[in-house]
């Protein structure tokens, strides 16, 4: 009888932040769609390992006037809502902090 092998495989995040982009100026409806409060930018990152996301969160609103629109610590996805150049500024600081000081990957920051 032959025998089976078991094997076991596992997930092993990165630590990165593959996304970081900036849409200024959005369609109203993006924030219908979304079921967030309406602003003049909404900012997308895109974390691993996805508790990430809540860190990015703090870092955003202590570096911006900017709003938390949408958090999940499950997927890593984190939307922030503000005036662009305060978007702008709390992605760098995010940017910024998880390369210094977590030593992540960083994405470019991006806009449309």
């Amino acid at each position: 009888m032959e025998q089976k092998q078991r094997v076991i495989q596992e997930y092993v995040p990165g630590k990165q932040l593959t996304l970081a982009h900036v849409i200024a100026n959005p369609d109203p409806v993006l924030y219908t769609k979304l079921g967030i409060e309406q602003a003049n930018a909404i900012g997308i990152l895109t974390l691993t390992p996805t508790e990430t996301a809540i860190i990015a969160a703090d870092i955003a609103t202590k570096a911006a006037s900017v709003d938390i629109g949408y958090l999940d610590r499950f997927t890593g996805s984190l939307v922030i809502v503000g005036e662009v150049s305060a978007v702008e500024m709390a992605l760098e600081a995010v940017n910024t902090f998880l390369e210094e000081k977590l030593k992540f990957s960083t994405a470019p920051l991006t806009r449309s």
